[in-house]
């Protein structure tokens, strides 16, 4: 029997009901999870049996089913079957009323999101609950919210942290100002630069993207500026740079911590005078360019090498957004994997294919050191790889073992050395606090009950902690 004398008062956000289905036999089980839900604000619909759960599928959106069984058979098979059928983004947990390993793994094997055993506590089931309302809500994408903005399409996600540069993208897109995208590699700064140029009055007209450290640095200034004949062996005529391609429109430059020294100065110039000359011309050309610039270079740590221009700096980052990384925003993979999994499957005329959740389950307790751009490549891999099977299991991901720990590897720890120029004091802390708390969730895939145990705090203090973090990130 669940045990619920206990609860941690914790507020589960992500689903507004749990559709509940325990033996009517059970009265005291059944009360105790009505009374639990109750206490969370979460509607309880409150089956008879498994025919009535499956029929609060048909009659409402998608919930998690929390279901009991006596052990693993053919009524569960069928049962999982028809929800899968009926609903495929609703997750379903099993509560078992004995003790048996091999049914746990028989039901998450055949579908099932989460199993518990009769002697879980209440933390435990707010646990798998909490998760199964982050993967159903992410399996649903928001079509009316796409309809009032396409650009939206561009962010895959609705994490907090996505959701805070949507915010500033929708303030920004309006304007003419620049803006400097940072991040690590692979987290999606182009898709951003896109969602920008999209939601701007500029959408009609070219957005052109230039990868600086893609080219050589003798000819990157041609690139971006164009060139007339004769200025250069080879210029055998005239050429239009990236700055009149994108004239109207928006220029985005890729990994401009890559830029030569020599050529900041002018596209300094081209920014604040909104005209630029051509390689080797004398006339003065007029733009109207958007310049929207990202990097995954520290550019502080450029500038006081020398290697990039201060005013040049001041001038990109009139407006900074941060990509989050994959690691930041784990509530919106399962969102990122059926987004891929669709578009490979388009891509290469394969049929439709299902992630089944502990696919899912083991796909998001990944650490993901290439973001996006990683889990892109590793789902191609999955769907090209199986494409004669309907649905994806965990063994079909090849992650890359070495780099499972990669997650802890990277925490740094302080060492009590103030470095000559100083430190964020209150980002450091940050940081360390982040690094540690992560460490604790990997190492139990995630259950912040046990997280919280391993670092000796409350369960509700590690919640507002991961709170507070996501806020200030």
């Amino acid at each position: 029997m669940v045990t619920m004398e206990k609860v941690t008062p914790i507020k589960v956000v992500h689903q507004r009901a749990v559709i509940s289905c325990v033996d009517n036999s059970d009265q005291v089980l059944r009360e105790r999870i009505k009374l639990v839900f109750y206490e969370q604000g979460i509607e309880l619909l409150d089956a008879s049996d498994l025919d009535m759960a499956l029929g609060y599928l048909v009659s409402h959106v998608p919930q998690p089913i929390l279901v009991q069984f006596a052990s693993f058979g053919p009524e569960a098979i069928s049962f999982l079957e028809s929800v899968h059928s009926l609903s495929p983004d609703a997750p379903v947990i099993v509560i078992l009323m004995r003790d048996s390993v091999t049914d746990a793994v028989r039901f998450i094997r055949n579908g099932a999101f989460g199993c518990l055993g009769p002697g879980s506590t209440a933390d435990e089931l707010f646990n798998v609950v909490e998760a199964a309302g982050d993967y159903s809500t992410t399996r649903r994408a928001p079509e009316a919210a796409l309809e009032r903005e396409p650009w939206r399409k561009c962010l895959i996600g609705q994490s907090p942290a996505l959701d805070k540069v949507a915010k500033i993208i929708r303030i920004v897109a309006p304007r003419r100002c620049s803006v400097l995208i940072s991040g690590e590699t692979g987290t999606g700064k182009e898709m951003a630069a896109r969602a920008i140029h999209q939601a701007s009055d500029r959408a009609r007209r070219p957005m052109i993207s230039v990868n600086c450290s893609a080219l050589p640095a003798n000819l990157i200034e041609a690139e971006l500026f164009g060139h007339v004949k004769g200025a250069f062996t080879g210029a055998v005529g005239n050429r239009i740079g990236r700055f009149e391609q994108a004239d109207g429109g928006t220029l985005f430059l890729d990994e401009i911590g890559d830029i030569p020294f020599d050529l900041q100065a002018k596209l300094l110039r081209a920014l604040q005078e909104r005209e630029i000359q051509r390689l080797g011309g004398t006339e003065t050309i007029k733009v109207d360019v958007r310049l929207i610039a990202a990097t995954n270079a520290d550019l502080l740590a450029k500038m006081r090498q020398g290697l990039f221009r201060e005013d040049l700096y001041y001038r990109l980052n009139v407006i900074p957004i941060h990509m989050p990384t994959l690691r930041e925003r784990v509530t919106d993979i399962p969102l990122l994997v059926n987004h891929f999994v669709s578009k490979v499957c388009a891509a290469e005329g394969l049929s439709a294919k299902h992630v089944g959740s502990s696919a899912m389950s083991f796909v998001c307790s990944y650490s993901w050191p290439g973001n996006v751009r990683q889990l892109e490549n590793i789902v191609e891999q999955a769907v090209v790889m199986n494409a004669s099977r309907e649905t994806l299991d965990a063994a079909d991901f090849s992650l890359p073992k070495p780099m499972q720990t990669e997650r802890a590897s990277r925490i740094t720890f302080p060492t009590g050395n103030l470095p000559d120029e100083g430190m964020d004091f209150p980002e450091t802390l940050r940081q360390f606090e982040r690094g540690i708390i992560d460490q604790a969730l990997l190492r139990t895939q995630g259950n912040k009950t046990l997280a919280a145990e391993m670092l000796h705090l409350p369960r509700t203090t590690l919640v507002n902690k991961l709170r507070a973090l996501e806020t200030a990130a």
